[in-house]
């Protein structure tokens, strides 16, 4: 799939390929899920045409850090309380660009 930006994205984009930078990065906070505790955080992804929130959990917060460069594959988009927020994929990837 081509690589989208943020001001191309919707709520049934799926199977998204996108750069771009973390804005911020706040601390994790813990929720309980079926599978026991895990951490999750909603960073500010930011490319040239826009912002939106995004999703990380558990190793994917430990692979990035404030104001990186990253590329994002298999992510999909959900609408949450009225915003529409970037998630990666269980088969997808978050990596830091150089």
């Amino acid at each position: 799939m081509a690589e989208m930006t943020v001001e191309e994205l919707n709520p049934e984009a799926d199977d998204v390929e996108i750069e771009g930078t973390i804005k911020e990065l706040p601390t994790p906070r813990a929720v309980s899920t079926r599978y026991g505790q895990k951490r999750i955080t909603t960073v500010v992804f930011e490319d040239e045409t826009g912002t939106i929130d995004l999703t990380l959990w558990e190793e994917e917060i430990d692979a990035i850090e404030e104001g990186a460069e990253v590329h994002i594959t298999g992510a999909y988009v959900r609408e949450w309380a009225d915003d529409i927020q970037l998630n990666i994929g269980r088969d997808g990837d978050i990596e830091q660009v150089e």
